[in-house]
């Protein structure tokens, strides 16, 4: 790879005035790219500057801002010719894909090469190889880049996670030395909780793709689906005395993965290898990245017929500007952004050098797809009586691309996903089905198939994530091709007659609790049914909403109607308190909603991720208050501002310290409700809560049972793994932590932890012996997961502690455990 030299002709004015001509990043910044860390914004500027100095080969676009309103954007770059017919390429390549009407492709289509930077805010090395990239792909005096863009689009995303980002380089700015010290126990390499590897709500958006939960997320795989690249590389960072990983990826590798698809990752393997040995630098390639699971910036792309990949330069959060390895080299920024730009520009030229054939495998990959080749499964039924989750699940799909309808199922067999049996299928009151010879087929069968095929157990993430288990609703898998009607329109919300009683309100979703939310904040007296009843002949389920006339602000019936257009609810006017069958309105089993006051306990101890899905859900799914205080705090808070507390995941100090311990169970006592998640619940176990781990009784060991076998060290762990497996969980439906749903829960399990069952409280969901679904669950854990609590409710004195075991709100994807946790918050302990 030449070296890049170009010749300065004007400066940037600092009014903000366009440059007309074209800059490098060190002449636009005032310095070399890696002696300091770049803000965001200038970032940004210098796209854009490079937009306005060569605008016949780059185009710049915004596709949205962060929660924290910093720009999102794509740089588009290709050669003259290619960005002025750029509209009528991405028209041509979804067309290659079946995505668009149209059969007439562009002679000689150019390769689409997606480059993703910094999608962790903490791995900061990428955004700047991100500006070397761009340069260096526009630089006239670089013949070889020129000659790659004749037939390759180039699209840079310089930063996926601007907040995450500048979190991190702000923090970094203000605590390093004047010269950078290289010291790993310098404080310039301990970063502060949160970090800055996820976004505002401390979610790891390189989780996300599939599920699309958060903004920055939603709004990049818009333009993904408008594109479709046929290569796209997702640029990380590792731990600093690693070398640096790219592809072939590691096993497991998901059985849809093409042929094609594998050898090109080696194919531009060995092109990244050429160039690093070159320079004498270390990597790695086979090892620690496997694909499998469907939300990475590899996977994702790799199942919507691109070649996917993970490059990881070593530095992370603790890199620094410079950083002493253990084997005593110095690491520096500048090296990390230069291994960036190496692999970046590689990339492009190996797409370049097979741009044909890029092209004729990504169409044959589409092909294949419409077809439904090599796919068991030719339709999946999902159905519920539930409108609401489907509508969820409906609209998930919709975000991906995948189109879905309704079907016959008369006289049709497929797999029940309850019990794995080929049944007829039998149909509730709605239903979706998708078919798998459509163009997104492959990522169809991924997020819908009920097993997943795992030819190698040690994975780098979770190994079950089947949406009709994470969205709660029956399903099945049918070997038949069945034809599939357009989808109608989703019920709107249904005007309702106005009663000078009082309303019913239906309470199975998260819009219900949405609901619930809205009229509290709203300051309207909501009632309960802690029995079902039965009205003008209707049944009415358990946490049926009560909403009376009576003691309610005027104008009751025109708030509700409001609130019910954005959160799509039955409402029944009720127009005495007389019921049929069940509990009359005045009676103790409906009972008062009291208006929480929630903390949510954060900060050092506590796992980001964790607190940051709790956080996200109220503000941004339910739209409730929530006060966020320090763990630290704990000991010298006044909790009586609080009547619901919030221990997600975390290793937390006040359970250890006996008068905050004994602070928090007075709190209880007194009327105060916690919510204990993960390892808080494990550390209460251990603090006499009430709640018991259960031991495991010692097994009997053979003489050479301690004879293992080094090489396979690694493997024999995995008997007690358990990275994320479907397991099914039985429910006790008449407690209000229960309530909207059936008899039975499945919960995505990330731990082997077993409780007894509580003598002294309410064991709601539980294990008994025919409780694994599907993923990888290690032989140990299997075993123990038997006979024990998942979720429950302790009483204590007036108050209560609910247990979560697994976590219900886990990367704000699995749509089925909102609602429980909106029970623990909500109607528990009232």
């Amino acid at each position: 790879m030449k070296n890049i030299v170009v010749v300065f002709f004007s400066i940037v004015l600092a009014s903000g005035v366009s440059a007309q001509t074209l800059q490098s990043p060190e002449q636009f910044l005032g310095y070399k790219v890696g002696t300091r860390f770049t803000p965001h914004h200038k970032i940004v500027a210098y796209v854009r500057s490079v937009a306005q100095a060569v605008p016949s080969q780059v185009k710049v676009e915004k596709y949205g801002e962060t929660y924290e309103g910093r720009d999102l954007l794509l740089a588009y770059i290709g050669s003259a010719a290619n960005i002025q017919r750029l509209e009528a390429i991405r028209t041509n390549n979804l067309q290659l894909a079946g995505l668009a009407n149209g059969n007439a492709p562009l002679a000689n289509a150019p390769a689409i090469v997606w480059l993703s930077y910094n999608v962790h805010g903490n791995e900061p090395s990428s955004s700047e190889a991100a500006m070397l990239a761009l340069h260096a792909l526009v630089d006239p005096t670089n013949t070889q880049t020129k000659k790659y863009l004749e037939n390759t689009v180039v699209i840079i995303d310089p930063c996926l996670n601007p907040d995450g980002r500048d979190r991190y380089v702000n923090w970094y700015s203000s605590v390093a030395a004047k010269t950078p010290d290289p010291n790993p126990q310098a404080r310039e390499h301990s970063e502060p909780w949160p970090g800055g590897r996820s976004n505002h709500y401390n979610f790891d958006l390189n989780r996300d793709w599939a599920w699309q939960t958060q903004v920055e997320t939603r709004q990049r795989i818009v333009k993904y689906n408008q594109w479709m690249p046929h290569v796209h590389v997702d640029f990380h960072e590792q731990f600093h005395n690693n070398p640096y990983y790219f592809a072939p990826a590691a096993e497991p590798f998901h059985e849809v993965i093409t042929p094609w698809q594998r050898s090109f990752q080696t194919t531009i393997g060995i092109n990244n290898a050429r160039y690093f040995d070159q320079q004498g630098w270390l990597f790695f390639t086979k090892e620690s990245f496997d694909l499998l699971y469907p939300s990475y910036g590899d996977t994702y792309p790799t199942y919507n017929g691109a070649i996917g990949m993970t490059y990881e330069q070593a530095g992370h959060s603790r890199g620094g500007l410079a950083i002493r390895t253990d084997v005593g080299d110095t690491l520096t920024l500048v090296d990390r952004a230069q291994h960036h730009f190496t692999t970046s520009i590689s990339t492009v030229e190996v797409a370049s050098q097979h741009a044909g054939q890029l092209v004729n495998e990504f169409k044959k990959f589409f092909d294949d797809s419409r077809s439904g080749k090599g796919n068991q499964y030719k339709t999946y039924i999902m159905t519920s009586d539930n409108e609401e989750k489907l509508r969820k699940l409906a609209e998930l799909l919709t975000l991906n691309g995948i189109s879905y309808g309704s079907t016959r199922t008369s006289g049709v067999r497929g797999m029940n996903y309850n019990n794995s049996k080929m049944e007829n299928v039998n149909l509730k009151r709605f239903h979706i089905a998708v078919s798998t010879a459509q163009p997104r087929s492959v990522l169809a069968k991924v997020l819908l198939d009920p097993h997943t095929a795992l030819p190698d157990s040690n994975t780098y993430d979770i190994t079950a994530w089947a949406l009709p288990y994470a969205h709660g609703v029956d399903a099945y898998a049918v070997r038949e091709a069945l034809p599939i009607q357009p989808a109608g329109a989703w019920g709107e919300a249904q005007a309702f007659e106005n009663s000078s009683y009082g309303y019913l309100i239906k309470y199975n979703s998260v819009a219900g609790v949405r609901m619930m939310s809205e009229l509290l904040r709203e300051g309207i007296r909501i009632r309960y049914a802690e029995q079902p009843f039965t009205y003008k002949g209707k049944q009415y389920s358990r946490g049926t909403m009560i909403v009376l006339v009576q003691g309610n602000k005027p104008a009751l019936h025109e708030t509700l109607t409001r609130l019910a257009r954005t959160n799509v609810v039955e409402i029944d006017p009720l127009r005495s308190g007389f019921m049929e069958q069940g509990p009359d309105v005045g009676s103790p089993y409906m009972r008062y909603v009291q208006t929480p006051r929630v903390a949510l306990v954060t900060g050092e101890q506590v796992s980001s991720l964790s607190a940051g899905q709790v956080w996200h859900f109220f503000e941004q799914q339910i739209n409730y208050p929530v006060t966020l205080i320090n763990a630290s705090d704990i000991g010298r808070a006044n909790l009586q501002d609080f009547n619901v507390i919030i221990f997600p995941d975390g290793y937390f100090k006040a359970f250890g310290e006996e008068s905050t311990n004994n602070k928090l169970k007075d709190y209880v006592r007194g009327g105060g409700r916690i919510i204990a998640m993960e390892n808080a619940v494990q550390l209460m176990a251990g603090k006499d809560w009430g709640l018991k781990q259960r031991e495991e009784k010692p097994e009997e060991k053979s003489t050479y049972a301690n004879l293992r076998t080094y090489a396979n060290r690694e493997r024999e762990g995995l008997t007690d793994h358990i990275p994320g497996a479907i397991y099914r969980v039985h429910l006790d439906r008449t407690h209000p932590l229960a309530f909207g749903y059936d008899s039975t829960y499945y919960s995505l399990k990330l731990n082997g932890d077993v409780y007894e069952y509580m003598k002294d409280g309410w064991n709601v969901g539980y294990f008994k012996r025919d409780n694994y679904v599907t993923g990888f669950a290690g032989t140990n854990v299997k075993a123990r997961l038997v006979d024990g609590l998942n979720f429950g409710v302790q009483e204590m004195g007036r108050g209560s502690v609910i247990y979560f075991v697994d976590d219900p709100l886990f990367r704000a994807f699995w749509e089925n455990g909102k609602q429980l946790f909106a029970n623990a918050v909500f109607l528990v302990g009232q």
